[in-house]
């Protein structure tokens, strides 16, 4: 698929703004399963300097600062990405057991590094706790493949977890989610990942788009969107090296063409959209849309309006 996708942000600051600078997480990662064809970021005002460079997980991390006075900033991410349904690596044994996925990332003196083990630890968003141990047993029975597991938590917290854009902030503990059972998309990786770790498996955060389809003879509402969040585990091969699969918690199912990776980490943390430093704006409203669609469908509304257009014209 080719899916455009518009990501803004619109900051209302009061007092104004003297001094800021921000770092963006907003440029579609390149994968095995999708490509950037396009990417174009629109900051007003514009800022005295602007740079992109890739963090050390591979994403690409804008940095931008603003050194006049404003009372609104308003960041807007425009990209096209080329998508296809993500194939699992042939490197992966997929029949591999959990424990002894889990034993090869405990740590042994001397023994090979693996990059993957940085996910294995706890993070600023997800901490160990006794609950998430809990709450993943059930899907951890012995001998069963870390897949298997992996989609048996997926398809649990999918049934036991109700979405709700008003039970949680993004400072709500995990644990708290967890125990609520009702969250969104967000507090839903974060639980997933604490699950996974506590009990030994490397698992990471990545943030991105689903494509949303509007109900039969809607039209697809533009800026109804929003920004989507899943879990990745790592899965070993046989003697070696393997690769990572995705879940999403929130849908039950694991993400296909539909879906666009925007960036990874250990937690939101390290993937946030927008952070910054500021001097001046105590207080601030946010607003902030996104709309996915198929490219086809943007092209086929662009022809529409000119032809409209041109109608008008010769009328007149």
């Amino acid at each position: 698929m080719l899916l455009h996708v518009t990501h803004s942000t619109r900051y209302d600051y009061t007092p104004p703004v003297e001094t800021a600078q921000h770092l963006a997480h907003l440029k579609p990662m390149d994968t095995l399963s999708q490509r950037l064809v396009s990417h174009a970021l629109t900051i007003s005002p514009t800022p005295a300097q602007h740079s992109e460079a890739p963090d050390v997980y591979g994403n690409t991390r804008a940095f931008f600062a603003l050194e006049s006075t404003h009372e609104e900033l308003i960041v807007t991410a425009e990209s096209v990405v080329d998508t296809s349904p993500p194939v699992l690596s042939p490197d992966v044994d997929r029949e591999l057991p959990w424990e002894e996925v889990r034993e090869r990332f405990r740590y042994v003196k001397d023994s090979a590094f693996d990059a993957a083990s940085d996910f294995v630890f706890p993070s600023r968003y997800v901490p160990r706790h006794d609950d998430f141990a809990a709450y993943a047993r059930p899907s951890f029975a012995p001998g069963r493949p870390a897949f298997d597991v992996a989609m048996d938590l997926t398809l649990r917290m999918y049934r036991d977890f109700e979405y709700d854009s008003d039970s949680t902030e993004i400072s709500t503990p995990a644990i708290e989610a967890l125990a609520q059972r009702r969250g969104v998309c967000q507090d839903f990786a974060h639980i997933m990942i604490a699950c996974l770790r506590t009990m030994g498996l490397p698992a990471r955060y990545v943030s991105g788009y689903l494509l949303t389809q509007p109900p039969p003879g809607r039209p697809r509402l533009i800026g109804a969107d929003a920004s989507h969040a899943w879990v990745s585990v790592y899965l070993p091969g046989a003697d070696g090296p393997g690769a990572w699969a995705d879940f999403d918690p929130t849908n039950g199912r694991q993400p296909g063409e539909d879906y666009v990776t925007l960036a990874i980490g250990r937690d939101y943390s390290d993937v946030s959209p927008m952070r910054g430093v500021l001097h001046g704006g105590a207080r601030h409203t946010l607003d902030v849309s996104v709309t996915v669609r198929p490219l086809e469908e943007l092209r086929e509304e662009a022809a529409r309006i000119a032809q409209s257009q041109s109608q008008s014209q010769s009328q007149t």
